[in-house]
């Protein structure tokens, strides 16, 4: 019973992490803003690491099970 929390929290932010960081590979491709009225790369760059952070989040929640 333990084990589900931990896969339902572990999905949601595999997904998570994996929706931003295919929505900010297809904004800089496109050389498009990622966050208007913030510096581009600043913008890349923050979006990039939040998505990395919750794929590790994700992961490490799913190896807990």
């Amino acid at each position: 019973m333990e084990s589900g929390p931990a896969i339902f929290a572990g999905v949601v932010f595999a997904l998570f992490g994996g929706a931003l960081l295919a929505w900010t590979v297809a904004r800089v491709r496109h050389r498009e803003p990622v966050a208007h009225g913030v510096n581009p790369v600043a913008s890349a760059a923050l979006a990039s690491i939040a998505s990395v952070i919750m794929l590790a989040l994700g992961t490490w929640c799913l190896t807990r099970v």
